[in-house]
């Protein structure tokens, strides 16, 4: 299964939740110094005047221009700044990416048992849909033999009757066997992301119990002073590389349970337009799948998107609708698909 991991760009500070912090404290800060500035000016020029007042005043100036053309005075502010906006921000949102990834593990396995009913469903409705034209093509072979003896006889009206009646059923399974063919597309995909969406949460499991122990080691050796002087020093943040790592893996999950949650509902909502016992069904439904189909490479599937298509569109590879879902079987070498994120 593609993870798309390494092609993912980590967010910047400034798209995370805490950047958001960040921007509105920077915007108040900004308004409140103007502020202060604007209304403090007049006694600033007061002091001014006083020679020491002047010295220290250009002290302090000094000091500000060189945090500011400084790098590493300015990487260590910046640091501090993103430090304290994250505090603030984890108050009130969940920011520790162990915690999110724990999250999402739940919602995997509530989105499987859904989707293990909305499988079991969807062939329930497809071997109603079979049947259905099984009968119709049966119907069909009986009308026009009854057409060819009446012809034979010269009953010209049963002949038309027979003829128009096998033409009806013609059309009808048409529409029905197009039915078949989206239905079957929903089948294969759904089938497809809940294998690989088990896989997905096994590999979550495996990095949540691995990361969990590796971040708690790597925060208490590396507390924020020591990563703070690594920063001035130049050299790179091992806590901050973790964290943005694990913040890549929760970003990439939280993509695929998003397109996990569109495509069941999108499913249903196909599902419930069809009412087989009157052999008919809204465009809607059909056009919002064929949406899909048009639309990029698929988070969950990866390349396989392109290969079921084709596959329920040939006539060569039949769907056994009997077959059981298959259970995906991790080999002993598996790579963990999260493992590049710590290259």
């Amino acid at each position: 299964m593609d993870s798309h991991g390494n092609d993912m760009k980590p967010k910047t500070f400034w798209q995370r939740p805490e950047g958001i912090t960040g921007l509105l404290f920077l915007a108040g800060l900004i308004l409140g110094g103007g502020y202060l500035l604007y209304v403090g000016l007049p006694v600033l020029l007061v002091l001014a005047k006083n020679t020491i007042n002047l010295a220290l005043m250009l002290m302090a100036l000094g000091a500000l221009v060189y945090v500011v053309l400084d790098p590493r005075m300015r990487n260590l502010v910046f640091y501090s700044y993103k430090s304290i906006m994250r505090w603030i921000t984890g108050i009130f949102v969940q920011l520790d990416p162990i915690g999110i990834l724990k999250s999402y593990v739940e919602e995997l396995q509530n989105n499987l048992r859904k989707m293990n009913k909305q499988i079991s469903q969807l062939r329930g409705q497809m071997h109603k849909l079979g049947e259905m034209i099984h009968i119709n093509k049966k119907e069909i072979q009986s009308n026009l033999q009854l057409a060819s003896k009446a012809k034979e006889s010269d009953k010209q009206a049963i002949m038309i009757l027979k003829s128009r009646r096998a033409g009806r059923l013609q059309e009808s399974n048409i529409r029905l066997e197009d039915l078949y063919r989206k239905m079957e597309i929903l089948y294969r995909v759904l089938t497809k992301m809940y294998e690989n969406s088990q896989v997905l949460m096994e590999d979550i499991k495996d990095q949540v119990e691995v990361k969990e122990q590796e971040r708690k080691v790597i925060h208490a050796s590396h507390s924020a002073m020591r990563s703070a002087m690594s920063i001035i020093s130049g050299d790179p943040d091992k806590r901050a590389m973790f964290d943005m790592a694990m913040e890549s893996i929760a970003d990439d999950v939280a993509g695929k349970v998003g397109e996990m949650e569109r495509f069941m509902e999108m499913s249903a909502g196909f599902m419930n337009s069809v009412d087989l016992q009157n052999g008919i069904f809204e465009e809607e439904g059909l056009k919002m799948l064929e949406k899909w189909e048009k639309e990029g490479v698929s988070l969950i599937l990866g390349k396989e998107k392109d290969t079921l298509l084709l596959q329920a569109n040939s006539e060569d590879d039949v769907l056994d609708l009997d077959a059981p879902i298959k259970e995906p079987i991790r080999e002993p070498g598996h790579r963990n698909q999260y493992d590049n994120f710590f290259e």
